[in-house]
């Protein structure tokens, strides 16, 4: 099985133990992902709030690309992904939008590649069976909250994927790789975005709630499918306890003891191998 890539700027930067993983664990489980060439930064979480067009043209420029490619696109960043769908879903409803975005990119549009996110990609085109399958260390005894943030499944006429209110294709994910995701509230709560880099104190108290809120679920780690998500998670938890936070692909590349989760691990701001340790789930 084969899809386009677009790692984003994120995974080339804050973000490389997920790249790390995304790649190695995809290619375990047999799904190629050939990266796009001469792709462009999207314009992310700021693009849309400055110039409308632009943020459309931008994401709309690698659509190009993956349509020359002839191949569905998979997108690890959450916010990369709902640049690209949003752009794809104008794209496709909105011929005076349409036309304006083909003369800029100096492309015909086709419709002929499905925008996913990696999450998607890995529940709907791998399969869970598949995933089950690869485990050689179940990673039994550690609870997750499944932290899937604002982006990936919603809103849900554009992204089209999973409970926009209560989303479970991380959970069954993380119960396929024999971790135990507890029941929480918080899925889909924002954690405050790029707010992060010019309003800490807006994002603080965000963050605080999701990791309290995780901790009184019985938590002993998040996971999440975002890399801003995690960084913020991670960096952003004033006096919260100090929980781990992972990404979904490094905790599947340990359950399938892949070797590069040793180089993966240690680029957490918060150390996560002492709880690891803890459940003799590395040595």
């Amino acid at each position: 099985m084969e899809l386009a890539y677009y790692p984003g700027c994120s995974l080339e930067a804050s973000a490389k133990e997920y790249n790390l993983s995304a790649l190695a664990v995809s290619m375990a489980l047999g799904l190629r992902l050939k990266e796009l060439d001469d792709w462009a930064c999207c314009g992310a979480t700021s693009a849309h709030s400055t110039n409308h067009m632009l943020s459309l043209a931008l994401p709309t420029r690698n659509l190009a690309i993956a349509q020359k490619g002839g191949l569905d696109i998979a997108i690890p960043c959450a916010a990369c992904y709902s640049r690209h769908k949003k752009a794809d879903y104008v794209l496709r409803h909105d011929l005076q939008k349409r036309a304006e975005l083909e003369d800029i990119v100096n492309f015909k549009f086709v419709g002929n590649v499905k925008v996913l996110s990696l999450l998607e990609a890995f529940h709907s085109r791998v399969g869970l069976k598949a995933i089950a399958d690869k485990v050689v260390k179940p990673l039994t005894g550690l609870k997750l909250a499944c932290y899937y943030g604002c982006l990936l499944v919603r809103p849900p006429e554009i992204t089209g994927f999973d409970n926009p209110e209560n989303p479970v294709s991380l959970d069954q994910i993380m119960s396929a790789i024999g971790a135990q995701p507890v029941k929480w509230s918080y899925k889909t709560d924002c954690c405050g975005a790029n707010l992060s880099a010019t309003s800490s104190s807006t994002v603080t108290p965000l963050v605080s709630r999701i990791i309290n809120m995780a901790v009184e679920a019985g938590a002993q780690a998040i996971v999440t499918a975002c890399p801003l998500c995690q960084l913020n998670l991670e960096v952003r938890r004033g006096d919260c306890a100090d929980i781990p936070v992972f990404y979904f692909t490094e905790l599947v590349g340990l359950a399938m003891d892949l070797p590069g989760s040793d180089k993966w691990l240690v680029k957490h701001f918060v150390d996560p191998l002492p709880l690891l340790r803890s459940l003799k789930l590395i040595a």
